[in-house]
């Protein structure tokens, strides 16, 4: 495994992050997909043994759970200074004021919780999940100044939001002299590329590290439009993300299996290798909850798409209405 940095910090980070949403108790949270500690355990065993070190996960993820797998599981099959642990603020967390945003309140009581169930005492990561309309970005950006400085956060990242939100954040904390956002972990994958018009361009001039979300479109781009899987089924943000464009992009998932064809490898390999081949691209986000998820995720660094076949892939893409940044 090749390391690289993220963004323009210091910090080695492998071209893959393992995402652990999948991971959590079905009756914990909102996803009813989930696998159970015992499940989950080989899959982050696994990564480790592949040589990924970048662990991504989030308060909200099963109500916690998420993040106590994550952490027991790292310990024990990992030394803590090799990994990079990233989690997230801002989602609900309990149904009463105060239980969620990007408050400082809430940010200082959610990284504490954070960190008793990571079992650790500092996160390398902490991103804000989304962008808080409700709380003026100084209060925010003053709070994960402190944490940077206390020792219990290494490094800041942001998740989606439009890019002037995140150029304001990264414009106020230049010049209040605090620390700045490194990454941003956003929607991008063959079906949506609207990222494109503003937010990569932001981050490739500012030297930040881009860490994609859903880099295989729920797995959209690795099955036939008929196929159909028990998260398919039940996952309502999936619905919320694609269903709208589900007729235009079946013209690309099917480029995405004639590569796959030509070349003789799964389609999830093609589409990661897409991503992966953008210089802005740090490290796409993977979930795995079968085998060979990992196996094809590492596969695919060492696939270089041509340019013929990158052209492809792309011309017949139109455009779609931006989600995901709610």
């Amino acid at each position: 495994m090749d390391y690289t940095k993220l963004g323009r910090t210091g910090l080695d980070v492998s071209p893959l992050a393992l995402g652990c949403m999948s991971y959590g108790e079905s009756g914990r949270g909102t996803h009813a997909w989930t696998l159970t500690e015992e499940e989950s355990r080989p899959f982050i065993r696994r990564a480790v043994e592949l040589g990924i070190n970048f662990f991504d996960t989030a308060n909200m993820y099963s109500a916690g759970h998420s993040e106590e797998i994550l952490g027991r599981a790292l310990k024990e099959y990992a030394n803590r200074e090799s990994v990079v642990i990233a989690t997230k603020v801002y989602m609900p967390m309990r149904e009463e004021p105060n239980g969620r945003g990007l408050s400082r309140k809430a940010i200082m009581t959610e990284v504490e919780a954070s960190l008793r169930r990571l079992g650790t005492d500092y996160i390398d990561l902490y991103q804000i999940h989304r962008w808080d309309p409700s709380t003026p970005v100084e209060e925010t950006l003053g709070a994960l100044n402190q944490l940077v400085h206390s020792g219990k956060v290494r490094y800041l990242g942001a998740s989606s939001m439009f890019a002037w939100q995140f150029s304001k954040a990264l414009y106020t904390a230049q010049i209040r002299g605090w620390e700045p956002f490194v990454s941003m972990q956003n929607h991008y994958n063959l079906l949506n590329r609207e990222e494109e018009r503003e937010m990569l361009p932001l981050c490739a001039d500012q030297g930040i590290g881009v860490i994609p979300w859903s880099p295989l479109a729920r797995g959209a781009l690795t099955r036939d439009p008929e196929v159909t899987s028990t998260r398919a089924e039940t996952d309502q943000v999936s619905a919320g993300l694609y269903a709208a464009t589900a007729q235009a992009d079946r013209e690309i998932i099917g480029r995405v299996a004639r590569v796959a064809e030509q070349r003789g490898v799964p389609r999830a390999q093609i589409a990661l290798a897409w991503v992966s081949s953008k210089p802005v691209v740090t490290a796409p986000i993977v979930g795995a909850t079968k085998p060979h998820h990992l196996e094809d995720a590492v596969a695919s660094l060492d696939l270089t798409l041509t340019k013929e076949e990158i052209s492809y892939l792309e011309e017949a893409y139109v455009p779609h209405a931006v989600v995901g940044f709610s």
